[in-house]
């Protein structure tokens, strides 16, 4: 079992590793409790894997060291074995998804690993990385499920109680669950009373279901854009660690995620991936018992995928009322496109896009249909507005 010793000797080796990330106050966030963020987001590599592996790696004797190490990853892991290994002068394979985003991989290979793209998810890759550690007898450097990897992490549990001993809840998201695990395991050493709560993808929840069924469960199929946390099987020692303490874990789904990433965009100035934006999310989302707390939500890591950014913010957008496509009917005569656009205007709506069309078959022959693309302040702005044009004699479709 991992001790509160190890995970101070972790905090040791670790010092000249990792890079501080002191809590920042979310004022701005929630008016239902006080927020404050973990920003491992901003942690060397970019993600706060760098501690589990970085503790691992310094852990192996010399005859591991010299096998060369291999690891499996949806991405943050991998760089952090490939930095880790690198500084120890050690030779890294990394297997990922080939789902994985191109900046993650590139990324690894810029830490000075070698990759290996297998077809599938995140379990697909880790198959592969144990077949290639048999036959080519690598050290295997596990991404959760190994008490080395687990004390790295827990580091951060340290930290947080240093910094804020009058703490009253931590909450972390949940993959394979080596993050919370140690987080976990710091706190309720140091103080029994704080609240740890999990948090995983609508689209992953295999510790959700695995703690509801009382055994480590396998999925079939996972999908989320959280992809840091898009795990089929929680790990054994992970599980365990889990049950003996963390309070509760709740689900998030891909939307209320799109919409913490655009929270911190917006108020915070802080890029976060989607795993690292779910703890936000089920506070946001009043998913968790922390009205009126103290709460700090870990923001795992920021390595997200410049090139499904935009989708996300356009995501959010819509979550939060800030973007709306109305389809309104109109009469095919003069003036009412200038009367749409005087209600809109009076009511502090902006115009994104706009397209006209002719009725098509099976309606009015006199009708046609106007499509706007509004920017809002929020869905009673929505509201505001429809009512408006609903007043004034408009038809919403």
């Amino acid at each position: 079992m991992i001790t509160l010793d190890k995970i101070y000797h972790a905090s040791y080796v670790l010092k000249d590793v990792i890079r501080p990330t002191h809590l920042v106050k979310a004022s701005a966030i929630s008016n239902n409790c006080d927020i404050y963020l973990k920003p491992e987001n901003l942690q060397i590599t970019g993600s706060f894997k760098v501690r589990g592996s970085g503790y691992k790696i310094s852990q192996l004797s010399d005859e591991e060291k010299k096998r060369g190490v291999i690891a499996c990853s949806a991405g943050n892991h991998a760089q952090g074995v490939a930095l880790a290994a690198t500084k120890y002068g050690i030779k890294s394979l990394i297997c990922l998804p080939d789902g994985a985003p191109i900046s993650k991989v590139e990324a690894t290979k810029g830490y000075g690993a070698d990759v290996c793209m297998v077809p599938g998810v995140y379990d697909d890759a880790y198959n592969e990385a144990l077949r290639l550690r048999d036959e080519k007898n690598y050290t295997f450097i596990h991404p959760f499920d190994d008490e080395n990897v687990i004390a790295g992490q827990g580091t951060i549990g340290i930290e947080i109680m240093n910094e804020m001993p009058d703490v009253d809840a931590v909450v972390a998201a949940i993959g394979g669950g080596g993050l919370i695990s140690g987080v976990a395991c710091a706190i309720k050493s140091l103080n029994p009373n704080v609240k740890v709560y999990g948090v995983q993808a609508e689209g992953a929840p295999s510790m959700y279901e695995s703690i509801k069924q009382g055994k480590p469960i396998h999925l079939d199929r996972v999908s989320t854009i959280a992809d840091g946390i898009q795990v089929k099987s929680p790990g054994e020692h992970t599980f365990e660690y889990i049950k003996q303490y963390v309070d509760d874990i709740v689900t998030v789904s891909d939307d209320e995620i799109c919409s913490a990433i655009l929270e911190l965009i917006e108020t915070q100035k802080m890029i976060a991936e989607g795993a690292g934006a779910a703890p936000l999310a089920a506070v946001m989302f009043n998913k968790l018992p922390v009205k009126g707390k103290k709460v700090v939500c870990i923001v795992s890591g920021g390595n997200i995928d410049v090139t499904i950014l935009s989708r996300v913010i356009k995501r959010g957008l819509l979550m939060s009322g800030r973007q709306q496509t109305m389809c309104i009917e109109l009469q095919d005569k003069p003036g009412q496109l200038l009367a749409v656009s005087k209600i809109i205007a009076d009511k502090g709506g902006n115009v994104i896009s706009i397209h006209h069309e002719r009725a098509s078959e099976g309606t009015d022959v006199n009708g046609c249909y106007l499509r706007i693309v509004l920017e809002t302040r929020n869905f009673d702005h929505v509201k505001e507005i429809s009512d408006a044009l609903t007043g004034a004699g408009f038809k919403l479709v």
